[in-house]
Formats: C-alpha cells, sequence, structure tokens
C-alpha cells in the first residue's frame, strides 16, 4: 500500500570539507540534535530516453536509513514534491508505475543512476523538542548504469533542508539566509538524479545540475522553441498545452486529488473543440478520429461526476425546505436513489487510464503534434485566421441563442438552450486559445462566454433536476410513500429555470453590446 509525504526542501552546493555553521542562532531553533550518518543506496529508475527526468519525476529503490523502499517523486512547486511510498519489492511496485503510465506508455523503467550517498543529519528542535526541519550533509557517489554511459561515475558533497511535516515554510527562509551567510549557495540542479544524469551523461556535454533530455517535460519549459508566429503556431501551442494538461494530471486523477477528474474532462473537451473550431488550419479528416476518442474520455471521465452533482443541487435544495415539508424518508430515498445511478467507480475509471485505448489516444495526440496535419490557413496571420474562425463560433452561437429566445417554454426551449450552451462552452474554448495572439478583446470573450455559460448551465442543471425528481416522485409512489416533497421542490426548479430564462435576453443583449467578437 502505498503511501505519499508532501516534502518541503531547500537544496544547497557544497565542497567535500563543507561544515554546517551554527543553526542554534536561527530563530526558533533550541536544540540541534547530532543523529549520525547513515550510509544510503538508490538505484534510480527511468525510461531509456529519460521521459520521467525530462519531467522533473524521480523513481528509485532505496535500502538504507528510515525510509527504506519504493520512493516516487512528482513535482508540486518549486522546492516541493509529492513522495508517493511502497515498501521494498524487486520490481517497480504497481502502485507506483501506474502514476507515470501517462508518461512512459509502454516503455520500460529500468535502473539508470546508482547514487550511494553517506548522509550525515541534524535534527532542528523547538523549545518544546518538536521537529522543525531535518539537516543533512550529503556525500553523493553516482554512477550511470546502462546505454553508452554505462560505468561513468561523478561524486559531489550537498546539503539538504527538509522541513517537517506540517511546518511553516517560512522557517526555510530563516535558516537560508544563515547558510548563504556561511557561504553555501543554492543547488543549481533540481535534484540528485539530475544531476548525476548530467555529470555521468556520455562526453559530458551537459553543464552540471541542467538535465540532458530534450523530452516533452523540458520542451515545455522552453516554450518548444521560438514564439508562435502563425496561426497554425497559435492553435497548435493551444493543443499542446491541453495534451500536457492531461499527462499531468493522469496521476493526480489515480490519487483522486480534489477537481482532478473535472480538470482532465475540461482538457478533452478544450482540445475537442480546438479541432472542431480550428478546422481550417487543422485537417478535420485526420482530427475528427481524435476528437471522437476525446469525447469517449470525457464521458467515462464524467460518468460519476454528472450524478454526483445533480445529487449535491438536490441535497442542497432539500436542505433549504423547513423540515416541516419533508414527508416521508426523502433523504434515504434520495441517497438510494443516487448510489443506484452511479454508473462508475475509481475501479472503473483506473482501469480505463490503464486501458490500452487510453494510451492509444495519448500516442495519437503526440503524433498529430510531431507531425501536424496543417491546412493552407495555417499559414496565414493569426489576427485574421484565428479571428475568422472565433467569429465564426461566435455567429453559430448568436443563432442558436435566438432560437432559444424564439422557441416556446417547454421541451423545445429547453433543447434550445442546451445546444446553445454548448455552442457557448466552444466559443469559450476557441477564444481561450486566441488570447495569445488577440490579446484584450480574446480575453473578454472569454469572461462574457464564462457567464453565458454559468447562466445556460444553471438552467440545464434545473431541467436534470426536475426529470430527476419525477424519478424520485414515481419511485416514492410505488413505494408507498408521500410524494409531496418531491413535487414542491419540482416547482421551485420550475420556477428557478423561469427565473434564468427570463435572464437570457438581457445578458444576452449585454454581450452583444460589451463584446463585439474579436
Amino acid at each position: 500500500m502505498a503511501e505519499t509525504k508532501r516534502e518541503i526542501e531547500r537544496k544547497y552546493e557544497a565542497d567535500e570539507s563543507a561544515q554546517l555553521p551554527d543553526l542554534s542562532g536561527v530563530a526558533g531553533i533550541s536544540t540541534v540534535v547530532d543523529k549520525g550518518v547513515n550510509e544510503l543506496d538508490a538505484v534510480y529508475y527511468d525510461t531509456a530516453d529519460e521521459r520521467l527526468a525530462s519531467a522533473a519525476i524521480t523513481l528509485r529503490r532505496r535500502t538504507g536509513g528510515d525510509d527504506a523502499g519504493w520512493h516516487l517523486k512528482l513535482p508540486v512547486d518549486t522546492g516541493v514534491r509529492d513522495e508517493i511510498r511502497a515498501p521494498l519489492s524487486d520490481t517497480v511496485p504497481r502502485a507506483l508505475s501506474g502514476l507515470v503510465r501517462s508518461l512512459i506508455r509502454d516503455a520500460e523503467l529500468a535502473p539508470v543512476v546508482r547514487l550511494r550517498s553517506a548522509r550525515d543529519v541534524r535534527d532542528l528542535l523547538d523549545s518544546d523538542g518538536a521537529l522543525l526541519a531535518e539537516v543533512s550533509i550529503d556525500a553523493v557517489r553516482a554512477e550511470r548504469l546502462g546505454g553508452d554511459g554505462d560505468g561513468a561515475t561523478a561524486g559531489w558533497t550537498e546539503i539538504e533542508v527538509e522541513l517537517a511535516d506540517g511546518g511553516d515554510p517560512g522557517f526555510l527562509d530563516k535558516v537560508d539566509k544563515k547558510l548563504r551567510k556561511a557561504g553555501l549557495r543554492a543547488s543549481a540542479a533540481p535534484s540528485k538524479l539530475a544531476r548525476a544524469l548530467a555529470e555521468t551523461a556520455p562526453g559530458r556535454s551537459a553543464s552540471p545540475g541542467r538535465e540532458r533530455s530534450t523530452g516533452r517535460g523540458e520542451k515545455k519549459a522552453r516554450g518548444d522553441g521560438a514564439q508562435p508566429s502563425t496561426a497554425g503556431d497559435h492553435v497548435l501551442a493551444y493543443i499542446r498545452a491541453q495534451r500536457d494538461a492531461l499527462v499531468e494530471l493522469d496521476p493526480a486523477v489515480r490519487r483522486d486529488l480534489p477537481d482532478s477528474v473535472h480538470q482532465m474532462r475540461v482538457a478533452t473537451r478544450r482540445m475537442r473543440s480546438a479541432f472542431r473550431s480550428y478546422g481550417k488550419v487543422l485537417d478535420r479528416a485526420l482530427t475528427r478520429p481524435i476528437g471522437d476518442e476525446l469525447k469517449w474520455l470525457a464521458g467515462e471521465l464524467g460518468v460519476d461526476r454528472d450524478q454526483e452533482v445533480l445529487t449535491e443541487r438536490l441535497t442542497a435544495a432539500l436542505g433549504e425546505l423547513p423540515r416541516a415539508l419533508h414527508t416521508g424518508p426523502v433523504r434515504t430515498r434520495l441517497r438510494t436513489w443516487s448510489h443506484a445511478r452511479r454508473g462508475g467507480s475509481r475501479r472503473r475509471l483506473i482501469a480505463v487510464l490503464d486501458g490500452k485505448r487510453y494510451l492509444a489516444l495519448l500516442d495519437a495526440i503526440d503524433a498529430l503534434l510531431d507531425r501536424p496535419p496543417l491546412l493552407k490557413a495555417a499559414a496565414g496571420q493569426p489576427g485574421d485566421v484565428i479571428a475568422k474562425a472565433v467569429r465564426r463560433d461566435f455567429q453559430r452561437l448568436s443563432s442558436l441563442v435566438q432560437q432559444a429566445l424564439d422557441a416556446p417554454p417547454g421541451d423545445d426551449r429547453d433543447l434550445a438552450m442546451h445546444e446553445a450552451r454548448k455552442e457557448a462552452k466552444r466559443t469559450r474554448y476557441a477564444a481561450e486559445a486566441a488570447t495569445a495572439a488577440l490579446g484584450g478583446p480574446a480575453q473578454d470573450l472569454v469572461r462574457s462566454m464564462k457567464s453565458l455559460q454559468g447562466l445556460l448551465g444553471d438552467h440545464q442543471d434545473s431541467v436534470m433536476a426536475r426529470l430527476a425528481l419525477r424519478d424520485l416522485a414515481a419511485e416514492a409512489h410505488a413505494a408507498g410513500e408521500s410524494a409531496f416533497t418531491y413535487g414542491l421542490l419540482y416547482g421551485r426548479e420550475e420556477q428557478a429555470a423561469a427565473a434564468y430564462e427570463a435572464a437570457l435576453p438581457g445578458e444576452w443583449a449585454r454581450i452583444v453590446q460589451a463584446a463585439a467578437p474579436v
């Protein structure tokens, strides 16, 4: 069973004779305890083309010290990583390899570097004896494993200061000040592995502390070359950003982190919308199959989410009613109904992410970005080509909104408003993709579309809530229970829908007047 630890630390470079300054004078530190020297032996794993290192991810099997086992470190922010741990085993644990599946795909994870460290540890304690941070002087010996550089070695000494669990990150600033006064400098390498790969690289072509790989993570960091100049450049940059979001959100979804499923679903929709909106830039004959697969993935990600949103709305509405108006086991029936209609599970979703279809989709997106099916318009000026595409979406939206305004109340208007909502979302995503090229006008349109999407989304939620309430009322009636409360909630949802419909003309008039589309 894997466990997660948030790691917040600072790294410093030092020569072999480095000595820690006296840290007892740092504000908050009462005692510095010498914990002795630990001998650590770690083998780091990666693909042959170092995909994990390119994404600043490390995977190791370590013995020695008090945390022997497998450690996967995922970047969170500068100096902050989540360390997921698993017990020692001979092979990479599935719990960890799954978290990097979107990066490695079908590539094999194999040893790339062995690091042996003599770690001299100090604990920094406060006046109550509580741990503030751990400081270590690491004498590191690195050996390249496999590949052209097999057997190459390097050595260095570094100092780490790791904040105690739940500690105040500001405390590290105080220690940092003391260490810098003593002549230490911040490490140029983001990790021991990065430095080891650089210093044992064949021909030593990379400078110490800089990652040698030119994979996706490095391309993203440097903007993948020159700044976008053509319409095709801008559209591809937007699609690339969504691809990166899919890959980076994958482990968060597997770890069930808050909002990760929703954000991954949004990334799929953004990419699919870009294919449709910019069909004059990228050949739709080649992007359409990928768009179909993105629609499938969005559906899998939304299996439980849509039901969850609906249940939250009904639960909140029920909570607003006085208890005297709750007739029968309303809350119990709502919970039973919701559970019965949840078609998915975390196990199902993980199976999707581990499946061949999902990995094939990621490969197809990569292949498209490597060899984009650019059409003639892709070479055009962004201000012309991209603006024209956004205007085309806006015109379609205008037509659909007008249909909604003209439709009679009831099912016809509900359907028309739902279609307008989907087009508003697509127009918003098209404007997002246009922001880098068109600036303020595109940003204004994004804000307008978010507002319109919110109004139309609330209306659609009300439509779905009324359908659910009819089902609940029928189930209650069949069980001999009173359906009074469901009818009351239905009437309230009808009033809410009428209010959204009444607000639409004014909202649309404001958008047309305030945001002449790019």
